[in-house]
């Protein structure tokens, strides 16, 4: 993974684990973090951040409740496999992903205009 993926902004109200949680788990969802691809151990990432190792154990714990990384001694943390089959819609998870973009977004310094123009620009490229 190259560590420039992922940025925090320590003046964002967005708390430092969130904004690791929410960017990781859009890389994993947009599929720019493959299916067994090695993370970062906890001590890397927080040292290339700058952040107590405690804060990046936080966001990888949250990522693996949500079944999107696997950690396995010996093996590391790991991508994990994307849910396959019949996609149904589900508003908690549409909310969900809405909270991890948008945290994202505001860690690389977005504002409310900015992200708004970006979603409509992506519903209408889909055209």
């Amino acid at each position: 993974m190259n560590e420039a993926a992922v940025r925090v902004d320590t003046t964002s109200q967005v708390p430092p684990y969130e904004q690791i949680r929410a960017q990781l788990a859009t890389l994993i969802l947009t599929g720019r973090l493959t299916e067994g691809e090695r993370l970062p151990t906890v001590r890397q990432l927080a040292a290339d951040l700058g952040l107590a190792p405690g804060t990046v154990a936080r966001a990888y714990r949250e990522l693996e409740a949500a079944e999107l990384i696997r950690t396995r001694r010996g093996a590391g943390t790991r991508v994990a496999a994307l849910p396959t089959g019949p996609v149904r819609f589900d508003p908690a998870q549409l909310a969900n992903l809405t909270r991890d973009f948008t945290a994202a977004a505001r860690a690389l310094g977005a504002g409310t205009e900015a992200i708004l123009a970006a979603v409509r620009e992506a519903l209408g490229s889909e055209g």
